[in-house]
């Protein structure tokens, strides 16, 4: 076994029916931009009335369609937000326990200590976080992923994953390993995927490995190491 493969995205999530949110952090392959992908599915009436909006380089879910929402509780949040340099990702409310940790001096994982995973029972869907650490010329990155410890949801498991890049990789996890009842959710470390040069191959190459029934919504971005210019990529599913 090679513990050190490097998969497409599409060879990790194709025919798989739901993985549900899922975060990408990593380095293109020529070592020039920094990349990240954060993508939403969802399998009721009330997770798929979504889409992403995008301003200022700040990624929002928004209802689709307002007569339908039911309950905007954990579908409504912040996805992507900056801060002193830095890019927060995650795939809940905590995008603003993170920013509002740093702005007290907090790190990354501090900030999130005091939350745990979603309260939605059976499924106690995990709560993902990644955090890009830009510096000139270079950066790093963390994932976190913070689990129920049992079925009962009696407790909540807080892991941290600190990342050096390398050219051509990238990490992934996700909230589930694929669809159930209740829904499994994501084991193990971030998964190793290559990141190509190019944002659209990146960004067609997930959305089409992405459940055509179940995905919602996919934002990509790209940061120029030197310049710090950032090339984005939104795409929904309800227009």
């Amino acid at each position: 076994m090679n513990v050190y493969k490097i998969s497409g995205v599409s060879e990790l999530i194709t025919g798989n029916p739901y993985v549900g949110r899922g975060i990408i952090i990593g380095k293109s392959e020529d070592g020039k931009s920094a990349a990240f992908a954060y993508f939403i599915m969802g399998r009721s009436a009330n997770s798929r009335n979504r889409v992403f909006t995008e301003k200022n380089g700040e990624v929002f879910t928004r209802p689709f369609d307002l007569t339908k929402v039911e309950d905007a509780s954990l579908i409504i949040y912040p996805a992507v937000k900056r801060f002193n340099g830095g890019v927060v990702i995650t795939n809940g409310d905590q995008t603003d326990t993170v920013i509002d940790g740093l702005k007290k001096g907090k790190s990354f994982f501090d900030a999130l200590n005091s939350r745990e995973f979603e309260p939605d029972f059976p499924n106690f869907t995990p709560r993902i976080s990644g955090i890009i650490n830009l510096k000139k010329d270079a950066f790093d990155y963390q994932m976190s992923i913070l689990k129920s410890a049992d079925e009962r949801g009696s407790a909540c498991n807080r892991y941290l994953f600190s990342f050096s890049p390398i050219a051509g990789l990238g990490h992934f996890i996700h909230t589930y390993i694929t669809d159930g009842n209740p829904i499994p959710t994501f084991s193990g470390e971030p998964e190793r995927v290559k990141i190509p040069n190019g944002i659209d191959e990146f960004a067609d190459e997930l959305w089409h490995a992405l459940d055509g029934d179940n995905k919602i919504s996919l934002y990509v971005e790209y940061i120029d190491l030197k310049t710090g210019n950032c090339e984005k990529r939104l795409i929904n599913k309800n227009k």
